[in-house]
């Protein structure tokens, strides 16, 4: 349990700094939305972290860089889950 604390700490801290340098824009921008909609910060950062991990998970497996193309699109899709 706590490995699943510590993934989630790591993911919002990159969430934070995300918003915190407006790159990319649309992390700010659905982060607003989510929150206008009524979800709870923490609720917001859990659903933008979802597409964090996706990003992760695909760079571990195919080692390959995060593609901030697929990474805009799921976000842009919340609070629908990611599918990539």
């Amino acid at each position: 349990m706590k490995k699943n604390l510590k993934a989630r700490e790591i993911i919002f801290t990159i969430i934070d700094n995300q918003i915190k340098n407006n790159d990319p824009p649309d992390t700010l921008k659905v982060f607003n939305k989510l929150k206008s909609q009524g979800y709870s910060e923490f609720e917001t950062k859990q659903l933008i972290g979802q597409c964090v991990a996706v990003e992760i998970y695909n760079m571990m497996k195919y080692k390959k860089p995060s593609d901030n193309e697929r990474y805009i699109k799921n976000l842009n899709n919340l609070p629908k889950e990611p599918f990539e």
